[in-house]
């Protein structure tokens, strides 16, 4: 096929879509049936419903093939482990009895049973619930799930394509199931597992699917020998089936690297490929392997995780560019558009200049439409909507809300000594054990406390003008005075305020720090029916007052015991904003770290004692790639450590990391130079205490004993379990005790049981431990 015909054939279409609904439909739904209020057909319903008004949204937008399985209750991996049978054995009697309930108690776990670990799905925000597997593992083909919506988009007349996890990424992300040896390797169960993609497959064809796509972001990893062995072994499986729809395999979030000549070779039909950040070497890689003769090519070039217009006559060029290396060129985003809110237009409180800069699911869709028209009828079929995407991209370079002089000049000026304190680590935590008198494995929370409906009631009465920013703040004193009572009554050693004011822990400062703009409706998915609504870094940063010393200490006026201040450290800030693309991320992480580091020591100065600088996102912004992560670590902990630096030697500072894999950034943790840090250890069994210990982690830790991301209230048995095993890696007087993450997301009457139970775990611990004289 010559380059012309490879250009009139060009396609727009995506591989996934926000599942949520303009207004949080299916979070409304599945929170209601969790309650009892919403019942399983009328929860099945409004979960159809959406996926109809998705499919022909983006069919009228002009997509031509829209994806199908992509849709879930809760997370695709977890749809996965459904779909090939792996459904843990302590979860098998309740999936028996009631599907629907069975697959809800996988995700969030029982009071008698626990749930799946989570972590964070490759260097995004979005969590997974991680199979378990084991040499005992038998997979079952179930593919009623994507056979029905399949199904339910052709009937409105669409060209669908079902997306599945593929098989190679699938056991790649799955880890040992509880009791299995650790060393066990789920990838020795490929065999096992093909024939049942091949069943899926089948009967994807037999319900009408021309092509399948099977999405191997894995493989854009650094993958050994053995790995990229399976990789080959699969698709040469599958793609020797007779009876099968056509074979896409799509990567995204970075490049496809050794992989690429293995996916190439395979006898499948298409490969689909991110040509955003990984442009150049995806290009290269492409053009070395002497392109895809005879294949298709989706070119995911609209990035789909960030929300900044795409530069259309940039994106042009690289599709031209990419006619010649395959039989077809498509056009797609870089990833499912999953990961950016739904629709800009809904945004009334962004200026409408600003507003043209920014791209959601619904315009990312456009710009696709557009770059497929472009390259199959040339330029001049998209000549206006090329021009107004020029002003765009003017507009914002030449806008003075990208600039700052003073900050800049402020960072130019930094230096080593600024982001190191001032005393090593063995004496500050002498002065702050003197300073704070805490006992041995002292208790502590991670920082929020429920977000009850009064709460909500309360902002939103002051948005709407109900009630005036006194009445408010009234609401507010009310809820830290009863936090902290409820602390001191339950027997907690460190208290915090519980950040009742905070409508986010990223939000909430960005919408105090210039540089920022918040949006009203950019729900995006973190896990389950947890939606957050991530900040948009536009500008330089920095922090015109401060944010959190009136309530921190407010609360501090309360009570004798130490109150810690509560701040989200500059790499989070970054990691779950839509941040800036127009510098380098570590230029924007010292703006945001210098704005906090202002705030450190106001609270410092007002008495705060001790100071968690929490730094989630630590491990989820990771590379992908394991050449580019010292680069990234050396800004990320030095960002850090500028926010922290600072203060007193008797000043303690804490920072929180959750749902990750630590075991590969253990330098990085022990480089923050933070007195404490807790981690998520619940649902991995204190994994990480062990990764610490074996690390030779100096500093003080606080494994997470409760698992926050279950409503089931751990037992206190259960808890001085967990504890006494990280005991056998963290020595007592370096053993913290807290839950795994915040509280924001549970009700009170579990928090309480929950505290009061981790409260008296700590104590009969202590109980256990040998007198010091």
């Amino acid at each position: 096929m010559t380059s012309k015909s490879a250009a009139a054939a060009a396609r727009a279409t995506v591989y996934g879509y926000p599942r949520q609904g303009r207004g949080r439909e299916l979070k409304k739904a599945i929170e209601g049936y969790w309650k009892g209020r919403v019942d399983a057909d009328a929860l099945r319903a409004t979960a159809a419903e959406l996926r109809r008004a998705n499919w022909r949204q983006l069919a009228e937008a002009g997509i031509q093939e829209v994806p199908t399985g992509d849709f879930s209750y809760y997370d695709h991996v977890l749809d996965t482990s459904v779909m090939v049978g792996a459904i843990p054995g302590r979860h098998r009697a309740s999936v028996e009895a009631d599907a629907l309930d069975g697959y809800f108690a996988m995700a969030r776990g029982t009071q008698d049973v626990a749930p799946l670990e989570m972590t964070k799905w490759f260097d995004t925000n979005y969590h997974y619930l991680v199979p378990e597997l084991g040499p005992d593992t038998v997979f079952t083909a179930d593919s009623a799930k994507q056979v029905a919506e399949l199904r339910e988009a052709l009937a409105l007349g669409l060209t669908a394509r079902p997306v599945l996890v593929g098989p190679v990424t699938y056991l790649l992300l799955a880890k040992p199931a509880p009791g299995v040896a650790a060393d066990f390797d789920p990838l020795t169960l490929l065999d096992r597992l093909l024939p049942v993609y091949a069943e899926v497959l089948s009967d994807l064809r037999a319900a009408g699917a021309e092509w399948v796509q099977l999405d191997e972001p894995a493989l854009v990893q650094d993958r050994t020998p053995a790995e990229l062995n399976a990789a080959t072994r699969a698709y040469r499986d599958l793609g020797a089936l007779t009876d099968r729809p056509k074979l896409l395999v799509a990567s995204y979030f970075d490049r496809l690297g050794d992989a690429l000549p293995v996916l190439a070779k395979a006898p499948v039909e298409g490969l689909a490929l991110d040509f955003t950040e990984a442009a150049a070497a995806n290009l290269d890689a492409l053009a070395a392997v002497g392109g895809l003769p005879g294949k298709r090519l989706i070119a995911g070039v609209v990035n789909g995780r960030n929300i900044w217009v795409n530069d259309l006559t940039k994106s042009l060029a690289t599709l031209g560019t990419l006619l010649g290396l395959a039989d077809r060129v498509d056009v797609a985003a870089s990833c499912s558009l999953l990961h950016v809110p739904l629709d800009a237009t809904t945004e009334r409180d962004i200026e409408p200049q600003i507003l043209r800069w920014l791209a959601f699911a619904r315009q990312k869709t456009a710009e696709i439409v557009t770059l497929a028209k472009g390259l199959a009828q040339g330029t001049g079929a998209i000549t206006g909507e090329l021009a107004a995407n020029r002003a765009a991209l003017a507009s914002r370079a030449n806008s003075p809300i990208t600039r700052d002089p003073a900050v800049r000049t402020r960072v130019g000026a930094v230096t080593d000594t600024d982001a190191r304190r001032s005393q090593p680590y063995g004496e500050r935590a002498a002065a702050q054990r003197a300073h704070l008198g805490l006992p041995l494995l002292p208790t502590t929370t991670i920082g929020s406390f429920p977000q009850t409906a009064e709460l909500r009631v309360a902002r939103a009465d002051l948005r709407a003008g109900h009630i005036d920013t006194a009445g408010y703040e009234e609401r507010i004193k009310a809820e830290i005075q009863e936090v902290i009572s409820f602390q001191e009554k339950t027997g907690l050693d460190v208290l915090v305020h519980g950040e009742a004011e905070r409508n986010d822990m990223v939000q909430y400062f960005a919408e105090q720090l210039t540089g920022y703009l918040a949006t009203q409706h950019g729900w995006v998915q973190s896990y389950g029916t947890r939606y957050v609504r991530p900040p948009i870094l536009a500008g330089d940063i920095s922090r015109p007052e401060p944010m959190t010393v009136r309530w921190t200490t407010y609360a501090q006026s309360l009570t004798a015991r130490p109150v810690k201040g509560m701040l989200t450290g500059p790499v989070t800030m970054l990691a779950w904003s839509f941040v800036r693309d127009d510098q380098p991320l570590g230029d924007t992480a010292r703006q945001v770290a210098l704005a906090l580091r202002d705030e450190v020591n106001d609270l410092e100065t007002a008495g705060t004692s001790v100071i968690q600088v929490d730094e989630p996102a630590l491990r989820e912004t990771l590379p992908l790639r394991a050449a580019d992560r010292p680069g990234y670590l050396a800004w990320a902990t030095e960002a850090f450590r500028l926010t922290t630096a600072g203060v007193r030697p008797d000043t303690q500072i804490h920072t929180h990391m959750c749902y990750a894999e630590f075991g590969d950034i253990v330098q990085a943790i022990d480089d923050l130079d933070a007195d404490v840090i807790s981690l998520e250890a619940a649902r991995s069994h204190m994994q990480v205490a062990r990764e610490l210990a074996a690390h030779g982690y100096p500093r003080e830790a606080g494994p997470g004993v409760y698992d926050i991301h279950s409503p089931r209230v751990p037992s206190a048995d259960e808890a001085a379990a967990l504890l006494r095993k990280g005991l056998e890696a963290i020595p007592a007087e370096r053993l913290w005790v807290n839950p795994d993450c915040g509280l924001k997301t549970r009700g009170w009457p579990e928090t309480r049981a929950s505290l009061d139970n981790l409260v008296a775990a700590a104590h009969a611990v202590r109980a256990e431990l040998p007198t010091v004289d």
